[in-house]
């Protein structure tokens, strides 16, 4: 009894947190905002982008302003030199701050590339480092920012509180402090109270409308934060784009180690060993000429037979490098070859002014082939569609079919690795597949011609 009995507890509470969660859900988002983790956490940065600020700033101007007035001698150099290293250390602390307080996570800038060791060369790479004069420009402009951001969200935020909350204290004023109320007007004759019941509900209303507002005030304050320090603070474009580069050198190479790693695999495993058996069958044929014509004639048969075989093997092994076809015809016929070979009807229409460039235009048709394979053999699809056209300086691709869906692009599938081929090339992948499907797949690829 007593296991019952503690199981159906822990049941019945976990279908209380439940409906307590639920009952959160259902509570509006204009109505949680204020109580809301994300409001307090952004409200903290803007109070603490101030004091911050204000030491950054102070620092950036007396550290610049000494440097430059120094430069006619040579200190002026290595104090400036320090100056801007000093700000890229405040830009670690300011991205730091970002990334816990507004869960903003920007990546580290290029470090400084120094052609030898010594102090000449750190302080050459720093002041020659876009980087750096960056960081400073972060401290000059974010200090007003800070200061204006401050005022607006601590006084939207005391106000609205305190007027929401005005019927709680408003027996203070009369009890401690002397007065009828918070007063709106004052002078030697007369003075204005909020002391009546409907013009105390009125102003807790006003502070209501206040206190709701404030989470998107702030929000929409730390929004411009957001942009400084990422466009700042972050990795210039440059360097991104090089990373990227780098990223998708790494992928070109690891897929084509790939490709001729498959190829040697299906020679040696399919065409290589039917000639090594071939070879074989044909000294044993030509042992038994002599002595059993019939059975020699019989070999040479069946190792006409194998030749058949091989052929067909370096045939497909050929038509998957590259195809004839594509490189006679293009991509209209080489994608209806592909359909024609599926396992489901496929309509194929290509729609292009002219042909791309050898390497985009392979690209696209190995796409479009595995896309048909993954249908014929996961997709339990009664029809397919394939279209090709361009838009601009894109081509674009569309696989569809009626199947089952599901298709997933994330984890170690093959979509994923064909997502990563076309981000070799600057191209997009983008799967739309429903549970029950239909799936749409669209590929994006850059235009060359």
């Amino acid at each position: 009894m007593a296991t019952e009995y503690g199981q159906g507890y822990g049941s019945h509470g976990r279908f209380d947190l439940d409906e307590r969660r639920r009952g959160r859900r259902r509570l509006p988002t204009a109505l949680r905002a204020p109580l809301e983790a994300r409001h307090w956490r952004e409200f903290g940065y803007v109070l603490l982008s101030l004091p911050i600020s204000i030491l950054l700033f102070t620092y950036a101007i007396t550290m610049v302003s000494l440097g430059a007035g120094l430069l006619i001698t040579f200190l002026g150099i290595p104090v400036l030199a320090g100056a801007l290293a000093g700000c890229r250390g405040f830009g670690a602390l300011e991205r730091a701050r970002a990334r816990g307080l507004l869960h903003l996570d920007v990546a580290d800038p290029e470090p400084l590339r120094m052609k030898k060791n010594g102090p000449m060369s750190w302080m050459g790479a720093v002041l020659k480092s876009g980087t750096s004069w960056r960081h400073l420009l972060y401290a000059v402009l974010h200090f007003p920012w800070a200061v204006f951001s401050f005022v607006v969200a601590l006084s939207f935020w005391a106000y609205g509180w305190a007027m929401l909350t005005y019927p709680l204290w408003f027996w203070l004023f009369p009890m401690y402090g002397g007065g009828g109320g918070l007063q709106l007007y004052g002078d030697e004759h007369h003075r204005i109270y909020l002391d009546n019941p409907f013009e105390i509900t009125v102003t807790a209303l006003v502070g209501l409308l206040f206190t709701l507002a404030t989470p998107w005030i702030v929000r929409a304050l730390t929004m411009v934060d957001r942009l400084m320090v990422h466009g700042l603070l972050g990795p210039s474009k440059l360097a991104t784009r090089v990373v990227e580069l780098e990223s998708d050198r790494g992928v070109v190479v690891d897929t084509a180690a790939a490709d001729l790693r498959r190829i040697e695999r299906d020679l040696h495993d399919g065409a290589q060993a039917r000639l090594v058996a071939l070879a074989m069958d044909l000294g044993l044929a030509k042992e038994k000429l002599t002595e059993d014509p019939e059975a020699a004639a019989r070999m040479v048969g069946e190792a006409h037979g194998e030749v058949k075989t091989a052929l067909q093997e370096l045939r497909d092994l050929a038509r998957g490098i590259h195809p004839a076809v594509l490189t006679d015809r293009g991509l209209d016929a080489a994608l209806s070859s592909v359909a024609s070979r599926c396992t489901v009807p496929v309509q194929v229409d290509v729609d292009l002014p002219a042909r791309p460039a050898a390497a985009i235009e392979g690209i696209a048709y190995f796409t479009v082939s595995e896309l048909l394979q993954n249908i014929s053999k996961h997709a339990k699809a009664t029809s397919a569609a394939v279209d090709v056209w361009r838009v601009e300086n894109r081509l674009m691709l569309q696989v569809v079919d009626n199947g089952v869906g599901g298709a997933d692009a994330s984890g170690g599938s093959g979509l994923a690795g064909l997502a990563g081929r076309l981000d070799a090339v600057d191209g997009i992948l983008v799967v739309d597949s429903p549970a029950g499907g239909p799936t749409r797949i669209t590929a994006e690829l850059p235009w060359r011609g």
